[in-house]
């Protein structure tokens, strides 16, 4: 049971065929399909892989446009200063401020319940505050 893939031209167009030998008739048919099915993905590749581009670019674009209200000076790693070095090299951003600026707003929507969870503790923390000062302004109002 043996298959090969063979392209041949037939003037300037090629067509690809394969070869079905005795014994495989009947799965000649399924094969035709199938290889008409991934050749059809392997043709939609380029286009997904633009719509990809596309998309980073938008977002990139956005991150860079977005006017920052605060300068911040942050110690970073030898292999984070490269990686975000290698951005700019790239042309992905055009400093390496821009693409920690990036990095960092998506660090803190990918870690939104981290968050969400640091808000609701200091909620707390600020409640039990309050419930401090009161009883201390309880003590001098009585002393």
């Amino acid at each position: 049971m043996s298959t090969s893939f063979q392209t041949q031209t037939d003037g300037s167009e090629k067509k690809d065929e394969l070869i079905v030998h005795e014994g495989e008739a009947d799965q000649a048919d399924d094969r035709s399909s199938v290889g008409a099915s991934v050749r059809d993905m392997a043709a939609r590749i380029p286009e997904q892989l633009s719509a990809i581009g596309r998309d980073i670019s938008r977002t990139i674009e956005k991150a860079i446009s977005a006017k920052d209200d605060y300068m911040l000076a942050v110690k970073v790693s030898q292999d984070a200063q490269i990686k975000l070095g290698q951005l700019v090299q790239a042309g992905v951003f055009g400093t390496r401020a821009e693409a920690a600026a990036f990095l960092i707003d998506e660090g803190i929507k990918t870690q939104g319940r981290l968050f969400e969870r640091v808000e609701q503790k200091l909620g707390e923390i600020e409640r039990l505050r309050a419930e401090l000062r009161g009883m201390v302004g309880e003590k001098k109002a009585g002393a």
